[in-house]
């Protein structure tokens, strides 16, 4: 069966060195379930606008990261194609009464918990003391006039594909009318065929690709996908509070500084 002209549209939200193993990848969930991606095409899912292949923007032989989320968010403006990044986040910090984290990345837990986390990492954030005042302290330092903090998911999104991240999720597409395990699923032929190519292109890399897994849906993956070109780095989602004292996350994002401006290190 031809694969739905609405997914091959798609791929213009893709980098162009994608194209190929993008197909594949539906080629493949066409193959193991024919009528599944022609029922999508007719029904609505999340992310909207044609960004279900958004995150492959940065070009495949750039990629050192593969982050793996859950699915997207249930929420039309959350949705954004990229896994993890909240699109109705605007502001991350909030300053005056009520300084600290913005109200929207409050609402947004996982990202409180991954910035937490990185806080913590750099050792600005000691949970053990009086939270809220070194919280107001961070963001009254981020906003200042001679900052080097970022400011805006924006820009942390900016951050993590510079670092070189395909921020992917185990499951594509939401719809209130399937289980979030059932849709994993249904994409996993596909999430091979997207690990395949950069295993293939691994020779091109100067060192192994990292492979981030968050959460119980993401590790199914390791049961059914061949894993064995990458470094794996596991742990449960940031929806959880003990992500925040995820040592290997910790260790694995500090040096990243995700959270400072740096130039631009992807080169498109």
């Amino acid at each position: 069966m031809a694969i739905p002209q609405y997914f091959q549209h798609a791929l213009d939200r893709a980098h162009p060195s994608w194209y190929g193993a993008i197909m594949q990848g539906l080629d493949a969930i066409d193959a193991q379930f024919p009528d599944y991606l022609s029922t999508l095409s007719t029904q609505g899912f999340l992310p909207t606008e044609q960004r279900i292949f958004a995150a492959f923007s940065v070009p495949l032989d750039q990629v050192k990261f593969v982050l793996v989320g859950e699915g997207p968010y249930p929420r039309s403006a959350s949705a954004t194609g990229y896994c993890f990044m909240d699109g109705a986040v605007a502001s991350l910090w909030s300053v005056g009464a009520k300084a600290g984290l913005s109200t929207a990345v409050n609402k947004a837990t996982s990202l409180r918990n991954f910035m937490k986390m990185l806080l913590v990492a750099d050792q600005r954030l000691d949970l053990s003391a009086d939270y809220h005042r070194q919280i107001a302290d961070i963001a009254h330092q981020a906003m200042a006039c001679n900052s080097n903090a970022i400011i805006t998911l924006a820009q942390l999104q900016e951050n993590f594909l510079s670092h070189g991240f395909l921020m992917l999720n185990a499951a594509l597409v939401f719809r209130e009318s399937c289980k979030p395990a059932l849709e994993v699923r249904f994409w996993a032929p596909f999430l091979a065929c997207i690990l395949h190519a950069l295993t293939y292109n691994q020779a091109q890399a100067a060192q192994p690709r990292t492979l981030i897994l968050w959460g119980r849906l993401a590790d199914q993956l390791r049961k059914t996908i061949p894993l064995s070109g990458f470094k794996l780095a596991c742990s449960e989602h940031p929806y959880n509070l003990s992500f925040i004292q995820n040592q290997s996350m910790q260790t694995l994002f500090v040096s990243l500084n995700l959270l400072k401006k740096t130039d631009k290190l992807i080169v498109e």
